[in-house]
């Protein structure tokens, strides 16, 4: 392959990466935002679709014209002038960044667009990612004192598992679509942007929790590939196998696994916790708490919940843990029927009641540490060592993700924020005779040795870079090829 790419002019390769980044992936999407007057015609770039501002009408001519598919962005609080703009430009589609407004005005601008481009699909953007990276430090506040952890301590991870998962659950219509401001404060040529491992590692941690990216090129970056600048092309060549790796995800798998249930009605109380919940890959779906079913906890083994429960809700959280579950209710208030029952000891902050062959857990007050608190969930989880449904070891930099199909196969996921080679062992619930393992380094797929454990399969990952892909089956595939290593 890199052979290949040697006798590949510049202008070729910048045609093959873009092309690659406009795609259609299996489960997710990386859209380029434009704003330079200059476009390059489609036949010299290869890129279909474009963001664009909705008001810079002659770009999104002059891109129309040469043939793209073009995503006008209105932000929030502007929507009633492009409702009332008669032009529409022969659009592919609308984003509606949501930038600062709340739940209640985006939903009323995204009514407003819908009613006056009903043909159009309409989109909403989540501004208020994080770029994805690794810290040395992490700090908290902790009884009001805001505290540094020590350089040598666990890194901080700045992820958007969490960000995807709110998304899921409180704007179900849609994947997930978000972007995020880059820190070039490190980079040699900050009007240039970032590295290009960070780009390849934005677009990895996207592709593999399922989730639509918005990348939004530096102009400097934008002009130098509209003057085909040998630089400009060297950036995006170290980007093109991470796009092509997040497009590649298998089309059949189902929902990802989760067995830790986040029941909440607000963004603000819960994110942090559950933020941390994703950094040790604790394994979480979140629930919109006023639309609960009982139905809806079938998967799950423990529940916490950041909502103020009703008598419906108390109801189901009762029934959940009479069954077997655990359940933690934060900031618990008033009485509450399982109260009722036998009290078990508990943490300096909690009590604990037997309730059926289950448990309710009251913490009194809000998570003020939310790293001890994820920590507890794990142990939680680790008292019986069947709930674990992936472990991870050598691994303080990684977060993975297993989704399920329906057939019984599982796909991993694993995106390393460090950025750096590291050798990762994996441990995962079921029994899988066949375990495949792919890079964006390297081609499909090299087979790896699995071990059984009671209920549980482990493999070691030689190398992970920045992304990683792992096929696990209860038999030899017929119809990939495995490079036995």
């Amino acid at each position: 392959m890199m052979a290949n790419v040697k006798h590949m002019s510049m202008r070729a390769l910048v045609l093959t990466l873009i092309c690659l980044l406009a795609a259609t992936p299996g489960w997710s999407r990386v859209l380029l935002r434009w704003s330079q007057p200059t476009i390059p015609a489609p036949a010299t770039m290869g890129v279909t679709d474009l963001v664009v501002s909705w008001d810079n009408e002659a770009l999104i001519r002059n891109a129309r014209s040469q043939g793209y598919r073009v995503y006008a962005e209105v932000l929030a609080g502007k929507t009633a002038d492009m409702a009332r703009s008669t032009a529409k430009n022969s659009l592919a589609g609308i984003i509606l960044n949501s930038g600062d407004g709340q739940i209640g005005q985006i939903d009323q601008e995204l009514g407003q667009l819908r009613s006056a481009y009903p043909h159009l699909p309409v989109l909403v953007l989540n501004p208020k990612a994080s770029q994805p990276q690794m810290k040395g430090q992490l700090v908290i506040k902790k009884e009001g004192i805001l505290q540094v952890t020590s350089p040598t301590a666990q890194p901080w991870i700045d992820s958007n598992l969490a960000l995807v998962r709110f998304d899921q659950a409180f704007r179900q219509a849609q994947a997930p679509l978000y972007e995020f401001h880059w820190d070039v404060s490190d980079s040699p040529r900050p009007e240039s942007g970032p590295a290009p491992e960070d780009y390849a590692l934005a677009v990895a941690e996207a592709g593999a929790f399922r989730a639509d990216l918005l990348l939004d090129l530096p102009p400097t970056l934008q002009t130098d590939l509209a003057q085909d600048n040998p630089a400009a092309q060297a950036v995006l060549s170290q980007i093109k196998p991470y796009v092509g790796f997040a497009s590649a995800g298998e089309k059949n798998a189902a929902e990802p696994e989760a067995n830790v249930g986040v029941i909440t009605d607000s963004y603000q109380k819960s994110y942090e916790p559950t933020n941390l919940f994703a950094r040790h890959n604790i394994p979480f779906a979140v629930l919109k708490a006023s639309d609960l079913k009982p139905q809806d906890l079938d998967r799950f083994d423990l529940l916490v919940v950041f909502a103020t429960p009703d008598d419906a809700t108390i109801k189901i959280l009762a029934d959940f843990a009479s069954k077997g579950g655990v359940v933690v209710v934060v900031d618990a208030h008033g009485p509450y029927p399982w109260q009722s029952g036998q009290r078990i000891p508990a943490g300096e902050y909690s009590v604990a009641y037997a309730t059926g062959k289950g448990r309710i857990i009251e913490l009194q007050g809000q998570v003020i540490d939310p790293e001890t608190f994820a920590q507890d969930i794990r142990r939680l989880l680790d008292q019986d060592k069947d709930k674990l449904v992936i472990s991870l070891w050598n691994a303080l930099t990684v977060v993975a993700v297993s989704y399920r199909s329906p057939g019984g196969e599982k796909l991993v996921e694993l995106v390393n924020y460090a950025e750096e080679p590291a050798t990762v062992q994996v441990r995962i619930k079921g029994k899988f005779s066949s375990v495949l393992y792919e890079t964006p380094e390297r081609a499909c797929c090299q087979s790896l040795t699995p071990t059984q454990r009671r209920a549980f399969t482990e493999f070691v990952l030689p190398s992970l870079r920045i992304a990683g892909r792992v096929h696990l089956a209860s038999r030899k595939p017929t119809d990939r090829k495995a490079e036995v290593k």
